[in-house]
């Protein structure tokens, strides 16, 4: 396959979840993938098993991402109303200063009918991020369901735009994400993305994110490791 470079997350790689998805593709159930380089745009890609219910993401020789059957085992905080996010999304801190700002998920610099535009920011008394999400029709399949990479993806930059809540962190790349799709999500509907820390050690920032219908119904649950790659 070929990531083509609307799905990008820094200039000339992949957004991490994107590239998590397509490596966790053919596991059944929750997944959990390990990045182990940067998922190039538009070059050819391959899938392989790898034994033990494993898959390999490669470039050539060249292993990317790993992708296992896991469990998603986390307690989800109540989310918030479709109004709550506005308000926080509103807040949204790397509006003026992104280190991607082109990312497929999150970059300001990216219009309305090509980039998700998911810009959580903090809710208000909280210990959570929150950002609303109407997936666009260019997002679904054949019966208006939200393909998985994109679920994927909306989980991705939430879970890492949060690590603002750990104090000073640098510039920061996905290392691990780890997916339960709960619930399908349908194109055009609103959800509600929400986002939270869990723990950090040193350079790696634990983090985890969920998506919600709108009346809120659990939809998905992302766990997420984050690394510290360049100091604030």
């Amino acid at each position: 396959m070929i990531i083509d470079p609307r799905f990008r997350g820094p200039a000339q790689s992949a957004n991490g979840g994107y590239a998590c998805a397509i490596a966790a593709q053919f596991i059944k159930g929750p997944a959990e993938v390990t990045l182990r380089a940067p998922p190039p745009l538009d070059r050819p890609l391959a899938v392989s098993p790898a034994g033990d219910g494993a898959f390999h993401l490669l470039d050539g020789e060249t292993l990317l991402a790993e992708a296992r059957p896991a469990l998603v085992d986390l307690e989800v905080p109540p989310g918030v109303s479709a109004a709550q996010a506005r308000r926080a999304a509103e807040r949204y801190e790397w509006l003026e200063d992104h280190p991607y700002p082109s990312c497929f998920v999150c970059g300001p610099a990216r219009d309305a009918d090509d980039g998700l535009r998911i810009f959580p920011g903090p809710v208000e008394g909280r210990e959570l991020y929150a950002a609303p999400w109407v997936p666009d029709g260019s997002l679904g399949d054949a019966s208006g369901t939200v393909r998985p990479e994109f679920v994927w993806a909306a989980l991705d930059c939430p879970s890492g735009i949060v690590t603002d809540l750990f104090g000073e962190v640098g510039v920061i790349l996905l290392g691990r994400l780890a997916v339960d799709l709960v619930q399908p999500l349908r194109v055009g509907d609103t959800h509600v993305v929400t986002a939270w820390p869990i723990h950090r050690e040193g350079r790696k920032l634990d983090t985890a994110s969920a998506l919600f219908s709108e009346d809120g119904g659990l939809r998905a649950v992302a766990r997420a490791r984050w690394i510290e790659v360049a100091a604030p």
